[in-house]
This record gives C-alpha cells, sequence and structure tokens, in this order.
C-alpha cells in the first residue's frame, strides 16, 4: 500500500455481529428452503397429473413451494456475496483514500441484509399477485363438479368470465417479477463492492450524525456509516474530511466542516461517557 493511501478497516466487533448474522440468514433460508423443496416432492407424489382444462389447487401449491425454495436459495447466495465483501472490508479495507485524489468505500452496513430479504419478499409478493389472478382457474374445477346442471354453467360461466380479468393481473404481476429478478442480479453484483469516487468539484460529502454520504455525477450514491470503525479510525477520518473541506476552499461542500465538528462532539461525549 502506497504511503500517501489512508485505509480504514471495518471493526473487529462489527465484523463478527454482521458476520454471525449473516450466517445464522444463510442457514436459516436454506433450512426452510429444504423444506419447502421436501414438501414440494411430497405433495408431486400425492394427486394425479392427467391434463384438466382448469388449474388444480395441487399445483397451484406446488408451484408456490418450489419457488419460495428457489427465492431463499438466491437469498442466501446473496447473503454469502455480502459476507465475502465484509470480509474483504475486514481485511482489506471498507474506506480508502488514494494520493488524495479518490475515495474507494465498500457500503457493508447490515441494513444490507434487511435489503436483501425486502427484495425477496418483494418478489413473493409479485408471485403471490400472479397466483391471485388464477384463482378462477382454480374455481372451474370445482363448478364443473356441482350437482345441478344450471349451476354448472352459470358458475362455470362466471369463473371463466373471472379468469379472463384475473389473467390480466397475472400477467402484469409476472411482468413484475420478470423486473424484480432482474434488479436483484443487479443487487447482488453491487451489494458490498467497491465504488471509486474521483475528489473533484462534483463530489459531495455529507455528514449526517454517523452516516456519511458521497454523491458523484452518474455514479450511485454510497452511505458509509462511521458505527462501523473504531473510535481511533473515527478520528482519522474527520481529520482525513476536515483536510478534505479545508484544500476545497470550502466552496465544493460548504455545510461539511460544521457537520463534522457536531459528529466529532458527539464521539468525543461518549467516549467521556465511556
Amino acid at each position: 500500500m502506497p504511503t500517501n493511501d489512508h485505509v480504514f478497516y471495518l471493526s473487529h466487533t462489527s465484523y463478527k455481529r454482521t458476520r454471525l448474522l449473516a450466517w445464522i440468514l444463510i442457514l436459516a433460508s436454506l433450512t426452510i428452503a429444504l423444506a419447502c423443496a421436501v414438501l414440494s416432492v411430497r405433495l408431486w407424489s400425492s394427486y394425479t397429473h392427467k391434463f384438466t382444462p382448469y388449474l388444480k389447487w395441487q399445483d397451484a401449491l406446488f408451484a408456490t413451494l418450489c419457488y419460495l425454495s428457489l427465492i431463499l436459495i438466491s437469498g442466501s447466495a446473496m447473503v454469502v456475496r455480502f459476507y465475502y465483501a465484509l470480509r474483504a472490508g475486514f481485511y482489506q479495507g471498507m474506506l480508502i483514500q488514494k494520493g488524495g485524489s479518490s475515495l474507494v468505500v465498500r457500503d457493508l452496513s447490515s441494513k444490507n441484509l434487511s435489503s436483501i430479504y425486502w427484495a425477496i419478499g418483494t418478489t413473493l409478493s409479485c408471485f403471490v399477485a400472479a397466483l391471485v389472478g388464477l384463482i378462477p382457474e382454480i374455481l372451474i374445477g370445482w363448478t364443473i363438479h356441482l350437482p345441478h346442471p344450471m349451476l354448472v354453467v352459470i358458475c362455470t360461466a362466471i369463473a371463466i368470465l373471472l379468469s379472463l380479468a384475473g389473467l390480466v393481473v397475472t400477467l402484469v404481476a409476472i411482468s413484475f417479477i420478470f423486473i424484480s429478478w432482474m434488479g436483484c442480479f443487479s443487487f447482488c453484483r453491487k451489494i458490498g463492492a467497491p465504488q471509486t469516487y474521483q475528489l473533484d468539484q462534483q463530489t459531495t460529502i455529507r455528514l449526517d450524525s454517523f452516516v456519511l454520504s458521497i454523491t458523484h455525477p452518474h455514479q450511485q450514491e454510497v452511505v458509509f456509516d462511521l458505527n462501523l470503525l473504531d473510535l481511533k479510525d473515527q478520528y482519522r477520518l474527520f481529520s482525513l474530511l476536515q483536510k478534505f473541506w479545508l484544500d476545497a476552499e470550502v466552496a465544493w461542500n460548504p455545510g461539511l466542516g460544521e457537520e463534522i465538528e457536531a459528529v466529532r462532539k458527539e464521539v468525543d461525549h461518549f467516549t467521556m461517557l465511556v
């Protein structure tokens, strides 16, 4: 590492806490995914698979179990991806200032884990919406077995009309499922990945409490939680930010100096209490 580079590592306490949470989520997700896979296999062998002009409720339940197993395995893969980014931040640094001209930042907040399962919940909600649109198709299997012929005709006709409207809901939900999966692939590549920002007049740095945000045109905003650093590294980072603020002649980030002083006072107060 060049001598003019400043490297800030993820604290050992934050690393252990987030690593434990990641492993709990991985094991829990894989356990539930395995249980869903076993149930789907047993369900598949419990009924006949002859062609019918309507949708069987067993097929809908089988598809739900398979999809739930798939998204939980995918969620585990995303958590594993974040875990390796976490290790890189602990051993290689989560914030690096290279030569005073650029910043390399990793967002390693544990909130990324909740974002992963929020994305999983979104795709599952879209799948449930697609199934809701197919409920009239399932009802047809019940209406054609009604005892009275007139009831069979009326109820089946109503179910068919409802199935046409439900098909629109299903198609819209399927399109959202596709979009959600594409977003998950993109999110998986970016989660915890290092992002480089040039320290020039287009770079904006804000410090809100213990959250540092860095924005630059045509780049994704990155959020850096200062609580992930040790106290000594927090002081080092404050000094580095103050130098950046002064070197920028205050014009780039006019409020940064006051924000640094406010957070520094909070850290000093906390240190005195400890």
